[in-house]
């Protein structure tokens, strides 16, 4: 067992992989080819089924912090189990979502194919999708119960989400000159797009969150106003305490003005006392 906290474990192994990987997009390690057949399957629907990622990342790490539990036993209900989805919310999922990996909103666990109350073994019943994917699931589970290295696990993972990440990063030329009309010709083809990943309802925030990064700077009547960091698109806003999906403070840090974006979907006026645009 390990004596970092699990955030600094976390912290750490996330450093080393960046450290391997470097400018390359291929994963440095010594496991098996088998073994490295069933974590590049999870890699592969990461984006798809990210509470399965979740899940066996939250029983690699349990496991390395609680090397006699059976990790297989995911929940307090179980003879002998632990508290998986309490784990996960501490510790797993704020990595996820700081390191900008595929994410669940909290837990893997509020999942109906992986919240029954049975051991993951090799009987477990569970839809998990793709089909594919549950009987690699559960081999790595029980991989782990017959002594892997769950450090090596987790480097793997971990290497291989930094590279699928750094893939998706692209370098946008920056148009000038583009009259209004182009512009918003342009923006109503990509809001209207069709795309396979998810987020594309996130595409008109970041359109009017730009627009305001430009009003900040060049406008009197926010001379004195910060605009806020966009928000994570998982949270509420009430769970988040802010007003809108853009948010504008005074100099004493109170709402000024926020904008609500939800595209298509008809204007609404919403709450006195605060300039509310939709």
């Amino acid at each position: 067992m390990t004596e970092q906290t699990p955030a600094e474990f976390l912290k750490s192994h996330y450093d080393q992989a960046m450290s391997l990987v470097g400018s390359k997009d291929t994963i440095t390690s010594h496991l098996t080819e088998n073994e490295q057949v069933l974590l590049n399957t999870v890699l592969r629907y990461s984006e798809q089924a990210k509470a399965v990622l979740t899940v066996l990342i939250t029983s690699l790490v349990y496991k390395i912090f609680n090397p006699t539990q059976d990790i297989r036993k995911h929940q307090v209900s179980i003879a002998d189990g632990y508290s998986g989805r309490s784990f996960d919310s501490k510790y797993i999922t704020p990595f996820m979502k700081a390191c900008k990996f595929p994410a669940m909103s909290d837990s893997g666990w509020l999942t109906r194919a992986l919240e029954q109350k049975v051991p993951y073994d090799k009987n477990y019943s569970g839809a998990i999708s793709p089909k594919n994917l549950k009987p690699v699931f559960l081999e790595i589970l029980d991989n782990i119960e017959q002594g892997v290295s769950c450090e090596a696990y987790l480097g793997f993972i971990i290497q291989g989400l930094i590279i699928k990440r750094n893939l998706q990063a692209i370098n946008l030329a920056r148009p000038t000159a583009l009259s209004i009309d182009a512009i918003l010709h342009l923006l109503e083809n990509h809001f209207d797009g069709v795309y396979q990943a998810e987020g594309a309802s996130r595409l008109p925030v970041l359109a009017i969150y730009a627009a305001y990064q430009c009003l900040i700077k060049e406008t009197k009547r926010f001379g004195d106003k910060k605009l806020l960091a966009i928000e994570s698109h998982t949270s509420s806003d009430k769970s988040s305490g802010r007003i809108g999906d853009i948010d504008v403070i005074d100099d004493k840090n109170r709402a000024f003005e926020a904008v609500e974006v939800k595209y298509g979907i008809p204007i609404t006026l919403l709450r006195e006392g605060v300039n509310k645009t939709v």
